[in-house]
């Protein structure tokens, strides 16, 4: 009895031993076929367009978009530089024919070099300026016209800026001034009628203390039509010109310097009529820029599918090796899953749809934003075409480029902040140094501009010989500085930057030969050696379908 008993234990423990035997064997197989399917799934992930369409069957979208959307943005933006240079030329030509309207004698090119050194020459631009406006109609060429407010024609201000109150006496080396400034302003109504008697009462109200004056300053506004743009099929703008001529006399050196500043906008024209084909050019325009924004939007929803089904792959895929591998994913495979292309496609394609919106306001008349409209367009379309070198990528020949200045990038960033650095000394020091003895070093921005001419080798000469020699210690410091800026940038700081890009494109075109380097990512998905075309990349929806269509 014993016996028989201890042979049904050991059976039982047998079968015990066979079950868990066959649990652990179930669970190795289905791990592994969880690991076959993860790798499976990342390898398509990471497939391109053509290799998508031999795995599944998956038509290339995007692709056929970015080509499609590439031909329309670029169509619209030729469009639009059209008509924006229209609009530019109509603002410049304006400006230098108010010019020569207003300023007395002048001529082109001068406008760094016009200015009066006489006080009967200030009174002579004074009055001359205001006689042209009143006698506008009759002497312009063009169609301007003085502002309309309700009944009566806007007025020319003429204002006057003085110090309160100054006693100077250069003979003695004294003065005596209050430093608070004043204003006095009187008007002139263009129509009125003028006379010699009118101009002479003028002179009488105009009277300047030139030792306590910093400016005269002529206010006024005219209006005008922009209709060359009837020609090209376009409906006309109306502008309004606000247009202010200032006698400087602040520095007080015997040189008053005359500007005049044009401050233009653009607004819709109240009532209109123009007969012919141009209500339909519109609405064909209208028409063509809602079929882009279309597309754009198209575009922007695949994109951002992609760039979220990137994002949850991302977590499965960490979530898969914490649990299966106990290890954390690293940041660098972490980043692969983000698309860094499909977030730049996308950028351009919100750039494009709200500029687009814009210029159809903007061809409606609703709206005059040229400037915005010109930034948005202008920058969608740039980053439309950068976004085609992401399908480049995927041929070897042409990914060189791309990998080079992927893998360049993070170097080259500490080694402008390091450069900057001596290139922001250099600038304040030639700046402060510089700046009272050489045109070109007399603020920042143009010291900032001048230094880096010189580093591109541009107009070296002239930055040498324009520097004065007055004084005998700086002409001396900008030599030393000059030579030492250009051996120091030329011939080390631009070098180290040419063999820094050099270096990465060697590299990388090692790496194109013999093999890059590979991550724990794609060392994982290495070991699925399934080829597009073979069919086990179809999802099981997908393999009924084809099934059921093979049965019918």
């Amino acid at each position: 009895m014993e016996n028989s008993g201890i042979v049904v234990s050991s059976c039982i423990s047998q079968e015990d031993d066979s079950r868990y035997n066959m649990k652990q064997q179930a669970s190795i197989s289905q791990e592994l076929l969880l690991e076959d399917q993860m790798r499976r799934k990342l390898k398509f992930f990471f497939m391109n367009p053509c290799e998508k369409f031999w795995a599944r069957g998956r038509k290339p979208w995007k692709l056929v978009i970015q080509i499609l959307k590439i031909a329309m943005v670029t169509i619209q933006l030729v469009f639009f530089g059209l008509s924006n240079q229209m609009v530019v030329a109509f603002k410049e030509e304006n400006t230098v024919a108010f010019k020569h309207l207003f300023l007395k004698g002048y001529t082109d090119r001068m406008d760094d070099t016009y200015a009066v050194y006489t006080q009967m020459d200030v009174y002579d631009q004074i009055f001359f300026a205001i006689q042209q406006y009143v006698q506008l109609q009759n002497i312009s060429v063009g169609n301007h016209a003085y502002e309309n407010r309700g009944a009566k024609e806007s007025t020319m201000a003429i204002c006057q800026q003085f110090y309160k109150r100054g006693s100077i006496y250069p003979g003695n080396d004294t003065f005596d001034i209050d430093p608070e400034i004043e204003s006095d302003c009187f008007y002139v109504d263009p129509m009125q009628p003028f006379d010699t008697r009118t101009l002479e009462d003028m002179k009488l109200n105009l009277t300047l203390d030139f030792h306590r004056l910093l400016t005269v300053e002529l206010r006024f506004k005219l209006k005008a039509i922009n209709l060359q743009t009837v020609r090209h099929h376009e409906l006309p703008d109306c502008y309004d010109f606000t247009l202010t001529i200032i006698f400087d006399n602040k520095a007080h050196s015997g040189r008053i310097k005359i500007s005049l500043d044009n401050d233009i906008a653009i607004r819709e024209c109240k009532d209109w009529h123009v007969s012919g084909l141009i209500q339909k050019n519109t609405h064909y325009m209208m028409i063509f820029d809602a079929f882009v924004i279309l597309t754009c939007s198209a575009s922007l929803i695949l994109c951002t599918r992609s760039v979220a089904k990137g994002i949850q792959l991302q977590r499965e895929y960490v979530n898969f090796f914490l649990l299966h591998f106990k290890k954390e994913v690293s940041v660098t495979d972490q980043m692969a899953f983000v698309n860094g292309w499909y977030i730049l496609i996308i950028v351009s394609d919100v750039l494009t749809v709200v500029g687009s919106v814009l210029k159809m306001e903007i061809q409606a008349k609703s709206l005059t934003s040229y400037d915005v409209c010109s930034i948005l367009l202008g920058t969608s379309t740039m980053l439309v075409w950068l976004g085609v070198i992401r399908y480049l990528g995927f041929f070897q020949k042409y990914n060189l480029l791309i990998l080079t200045l992927q893998a360049a990038l993070p170097n080259v960033i500490r080694f402008c902040c390091c450069a900057a650095m001596i290139y922001l000394g250099y600038c304040f020091c030639g700046w402060i140094v510089l700046g009272p003895y050489h045109v070109k070093f007399r603020s920042l921005n143009m010291v900032s501009e001048c230094l880096f001419s010189l580093i591109n080798g541009d107009d070296m000469f002239a930055t040498f010989a324009k520097m004065q020699q007055k004084s005998y210690l700086v002409w001396l410091f900008s030599r030393i500085y000059l030579y030492s800026f250009i051996s120091l940038f030329i011939y080390m700081v631009l070098s180290l930057f040419i063999a820094l890009i050099t270096d990465t494109y060697e590299t990388i075109k090692h790496y194109q030969q013999d093999g890059f380097p590979e991550t724990e990512l794609h060392t994982f998905m290495s070991e699925c050696k399934d080829l597009p075309n073979s069919g086990r990349y179809r999802l099981e929806e997908e393999t009924r379908k084809s099934l059921f269509c093979c049965c019918k």
